[in-house]
């Protein structure tokens, strides 16, 4: 999975007609080099500005019920908190604290 925040909405009037009624959603890596930018077809309802939750290939395509919708990369997550040890250090002032422990 790859951690994204949705940037923008695809709109198609002519597309494939295994995309018909599928929503496409522009993401945008949050971390990495590059922060890489791709298409994505939504199977959660996420809206522009959400950290999401995305797969690829195989998996992607294995997300609708369909099965063999052409799509690379979809949507199945939405993101309400994320936490890694690098949140945590700057949050003690560079100390590392077990998760859950306050002092």
């Amino acid at each position: 999975m790859i951690i994204c925040r949705v940037i923008g909405h695809v709109w198609a009037t002519k597309k494939e007609e295994r995309l018909e009624g599928l929503k496409l959603m522009v993401v945008q890596e949050e971390c990495g080099p590059g922060k890489k930018t791709y298409v994505a077809a939504d199977a959660v309802g996420a809206g522009i500005g959400e950290r999401v939750l995305v797969v690829s290939g195989s998996t992607a395509r294995g997300v609708f019920k369909q099965g063999d919708v052409p799509a690379d990369m979809a949507i199945v997550g939405i993101i309400d908190d994320l936490e890694t040890e690098k949140n945590r250090q700057a949050d003690s002032g560079g100390e590392v604290r077990p998760h859950g422990h306050s002092g």
